[in-house]
């Protein structure tokens, strides 16, 4: 039961990091419009991680933003794995930025825990001195790799070792977010158990009746334990699968779309003997005997996706990193071991909202769409604030966006904005509003004054001289002055809305004495 000594190496903001920012230069990496990760300069203006984009750049107009790209991450911080190997072969990654190993051997080899940490500790930062982030890492030391990650974010940057048998002390004046289990932290800050030294005091039976398998796996980290208790049993043989490749890849593409018809094939393996995999060896050998090999470990359980993403990540650092590393020939052998499996204990999916059997599906269409037509490609509606139907929704790529997490939209976006044209919205909305004419009876143009008020009721729509339809009712206008405090986007127009006699409803906007076709009603 007592968990495995472990040191964790984690380098903070690995995204702004491996995006190529400086740390004296405000930048920030976004993923679904939201601050990921911020160098320290962007910090002191004010960015923080969770922002939106748009507030984000409003505390620090010259703030330089990247997008998000796991991939690019992984590949950056394969240096810093093949750094770590002169300690140990087997280095555990759980995502970029955060590399683990056990530390039995290696610190009786360097001399102890102190000895070993340091020593990892000046050889990341030699790493991340090419980059110019020298002494912003974290070493840690402790028992388990919850604990050992903890103390490696409170020593960065620097090292930090606790006892054996000191984790639970260590922990015990922790608050209860270290747990990255929001929901359960706002539960048991509510309950008055704002630390883990309290919430590990509960009786577990209790922890299990109130807050199910998951409250058990955190009250068992907030006691300094595993997450569950260790499988001494290695897993069965036959679960490994292994692919050869003939002619020998020195793509990365390539060797990827192999892995991924290795871990589904791992994947049914696995789900044939009712077990989740929640650590996985990935070695590839070329035609030359090189091999190289990671364990990648994940806090639930390793789908055949993120399995196959892993793959790539590490066969990407491989043949695309530095040339005294990269190996001397294609990629002839790759191998996908299970490393730790547990019994999959399933997921129950949403009965009334939340997530669904089709939400899952919608999200695997998009990810297959993603990969034959590139992740640009592949767009979502995003709910935006705005006046018009073509401003209150826009399209933004799918990979930019989290789709797992909560559509609700912002107040900003819901917010009064005046002039703003009533629901329902138009059901379509042309890329570009088409030139129209409204006229009134006597055949003239009808205009709208800067009081907002029309000049004579709409009798007719017309397109390019032919007749589109007679009027029969109408509502409006709506005048919008838009950035009325810069000159050079400022706009004003006024919106209506006109049922034609055959039934049609359109959206029509005046803008500097002409009429446009904004959009088209059900």
């Amino acid at each position: 039961m007592t968990p495995v000594r472990t040191l964790v190496v984690w380098c903070p903001d690995w995204a702004v990091v491996a995006a190529g920012a400086a740390a004296d230069e405000p930048a920030a990496v976004v993923r679904a419009n939201r601050v990921l990760a911020a160098t320290p300069a962007a910090r002191h203006e004010g960015v923080v991680s969770g922002q939106r984009r748009r507030e984000a750049q409003g505390r620090c107009p010259a703030l330089v933003v990247h997008e998000h790209d796991e991939a690019r991450d992984a590949r950056a911080f394969a240096a810093v794995a093949a750094a770590l190997e002169r300690y140990t072969p087997r280095i555990e990654l759980s995502q970029p930025g955060t590399a683990a190993f056990p530390t039995r051997g290696p610190s009786r080899y360097f001399g102890g825990d102190t000895a070993l940490s340091g020593a990892v500790a000046t050889t990341v930062d030699e790493v991340l001195w090419e980059w110019g982030w020298a002494g912003t890492a974290g070493v840690g030391v402790a028992d388990g790799p919850f604990a050992a990650a903890l103390a490696a974010r409170s020593a960065a940057p620097g090292a930090q070792v606790v006892e054996p048998g000191g984790a639970p002390a260590f922990l015990a004046p922790l608050p209860v977010t270290a747990l990255d289990r929001p929901d359960l932290a706002d539960v048991l800050v509510r309950l008055g158990l704002r630390t883990l030294g309290a919430f590990g005091a509960l009786d577990p039976a209790d922890v299990v009746a109130r807050f199910g398998a998951d409250g058990r796996v955190a009250h068992r980290l907030a006691r300094g334990l595993d997450e569950r208790p260790p499988a001494t049993a290695p897993p069965p043989r036959h679960l490994e699968v292994a692919a050869d490749l003939d002619p020998p890849a020195d793509r990365v593409d390539v060797a990827a779309f192999v892995a991924k018809g290795l871990a589904d094939e791992l994947h049914a393996r696995l789900e044939a003997d009712g077990l989740s995999c929640t650590r996985v060896v990935v070695t590839a050998e070329t035609e030359n005997g090189e091999v190289h090999e990671r364990v990648w470990r994940h806090e639930g359980a390793l789908g055949p996706g993120a399995v196959a993403d892993r793959v790539r990540w590490q066969l990407d650092g491989w043949l695309n990193g530095p040339a005294a590393s990269r190996p001397t020939g294609g990629v002839v052998r790759v191998v996908l071991a299970p490393d730790e499996v547990v019994a999959a204990r399933g997921r129950q999916l949403g009965f009334w909202g939340g997530e669904t059997a089709s939400t899952e599906r919608a999200v695997r269409g998009l990810t297959r769409l993603q990969g034959l037509l590139g992740v640009d490609a592949v767009t979502v509606p995003e709910p935006r604030g705005g006046r018009g139907p073509g401003d209150s929704v826009g399209r933004v790529p799918a990979a930019a966006v989290d789709l797992g997490e909560d559509r609700t939209p912002l107040p900003s976006v819901a917010a009064p904005w005046p002039g703003r044209v009533p629901p329902p919205s138009p059901a379509t909305v042309p890329v570009a509003p088409a030139g129209i004419d409204v006229v009134a009876g006597d055949g003239t143009s009808v205009g709208v004054d800067g009081r907002g008020a029309l000049s004579a009721p709409p009798a007719r729509v017309v397109l390019g001289g032919r007749l589109v339809g007679e009027v029969v009712a109408w509502a409006g206008p709506w005048p919008a002055d838009e950035r009325w405090w810069d000159a050079g986007t400022r706009r004003r127009r006024a919106r209506l809305q006109v049922q034609l006699h055959d039934g049609r409803a359109l959206l029509v906007h005046v803008e500097q004495g002409r009429w446009w076709l904004e959009a088209v009603y059900d």
